[in-house]
């Protein structure tokens, strides 16, 4: 049998486990959860289809009898025993137009539907939207099934128990707007009384792993108010009620988060703080002042002020990142003494800027130069918030909390599969 997409991505994220005893269960975990909400979705629509086809028929139409199991292949995995509803008689007549529709139009249901709720749809505006996918109408009952199994799943990523602690943990923030109801009252065009509501800008925090292999797997994620001491420790919190040995973390990547480093000493005892030097470098450019712009380039050719400006800005970034690349922390001290020296006289504040607590940004030479590009800075979580910034934007303002949160996860759920990567398993 020719192996489908879902298969073969089972098979890559097996490839590249970290954990060799992740395998089985992470192939359980995908075929439990994938194939319970594909089959809850079908046998309510194969209900929905037999009760609209008996109404057709009126008083000759036969009672119903009871339920018979068949198989069924479907795109993510067998169904070993999909619940059919049969009829006292003509059952061999039947021609199941759903299942049909279902071979030629499901693709993509789950993450379809799931996308439709954290924007915030009503079940109804459901109903309509996945008209157009199976080509007919579910009841909101079924149409609430697929829903609650997507936010169950997120819910389960979130609490799911931690098996392994990593030595190494990246920490960033991505700001979302969230609709809070306040306590007023307006009156809507119908004139019945509704509760205010407002969208509140609101921080996203989130921890990601950095496993002694080079692999990454965001662990945990919760939404704040603010990127401070307590909101931290609250992080901290969750990841240690899951399982997460505080005395293991060696390592925090971050930028200069506020009250990250007191949350750290309260909950992180072990770790030292890795400055992201992609901040510390950018940090500098609107410091820039410009000072003695050369006139010429190195060939003697005339610049603008413009041009100028441009070269001076990326030959002191482009120096500042070479620091970094020094094969060891002695001479990468070494160049930022060099680059400090030459820099200062003409942009005293970026220098002053990128100085300031630069003992921070070398803290990832203790660990296996494998490691160093992906723990001196938060790229690799920030390319992960890109994606979800992309899906945010299109959202605007999230209804609630919850929304918010499933959003993330579906993300990250495609972008785990998309790089090989595979999600937590139930390890508990």
């Amino acid at each position: 049998m020719k192996i489908n997409e879902r298969q073969a991505q089972i098979l890559r994220i097996k490839a590249a486990s970290f954990q060799s005893g992740l395998d089985e269960a992470l192939e359980k975990q995908l075929e439990q959860a994938v194939i319970a909400t594909v089959q809850a979705t079908l046998e309510a629509s194969l209900n929905e289809e037999v009760e609209a086809d008996l109404g057709q028929m009126g008083q000759a139409a036969p009672r119903r009898s009871g339920y018979y199991q068949r198989r069924l292949d479907t795109q993510y995995g067998r169904i070993a025993d999909l619940s059919v509803p049969k009829l006292r008689a003509q059952n061999e007549q039947r021609s199941w137009g759903i299942l049909q529709r279902y071979q030629r139009s499901l693709n993509g249901l789950l993450d379809y539907a799931g996308y439709l709720y954290v924007l915030g749809l009503s079940l109804r505006d459901l109903q309509e939207a996945l008209y157009f996918l199976l080509g007919s109408v579910l009841s909101t009952t079924a149409v609430n099934r697929v829903t609650l199994r997507v936010e169950e799943r997120m819910k389960h990523f979130r609490q799911a128990r931690l098996s392994q602690t990593p030595p190494i943990l990246i920490v960033d923030g991505v700001w979302v707007e969230i609709l809070y109801s306040l306590d007023e009252l307006k009156t809507d065009k119908a004139g019945h009384q509704r509760q205010v509501r407002q969208g509140q800008e609101r921080v996203i925090l989130a921890a990601m792993a950095v496993w002694p292999d080079g692999t990454t797997q965001i662990l945990h994620y919760l939404v704040a108010e603010q990127e401070e001491s307590e909101t931290w420790v609250k992080l901290f919190d969750e990841l240690l009620a899951r399982g997460l040995d505080p005395q293991a973390i060696e390592l925090v990547v971050s930028d200069g988060a506020k009250g990250l480093l007191d949350a750290m000493s309260q909950r992180l005892p072990n770790a030292q703080q890795q400055r992201c030097i992609a901040h510390k470098v950018r940090g500098m450019e609107p410091l820039l002042t410009y000072q003695q712009l050369p006139t010429h380039d190195d060939q003697q050719q005339p610049l603008t002020e413009s041009q100028a400006k441009t070269q001076r800005s990326f030959a002191i970034a482009q120096e500042a990142y070479a620091i970094y690349e020094a094969p060891t922390c002695d001479q990468a001290q070494q160049r930022l003494a060099d680059f400090t020296q030459k820099w200062s006289p003409l942009e005293p504040k970026a220098v002053h800027a990128f100085t300031w607590g630069s003992k921070r940004t070398f803290a990832f030479y203790a660990f296996p130069a494998s490691l160093w590009t992906t723990i001196r800075s938060t790229n690799r979580l920030e390319r992960f918030f890109r994606e979800f910034r992309n899906k945010a934007d299109e959202i605007g303002a999230f209804p609630n909390e919850n929304s918010c949160l499933t959003l993330f996860f579906l993300v990250l759920q495609r972008e785990h599969a998309k790089h090989r990567r595979p999600l937590l398993a139930n390890n508990s």
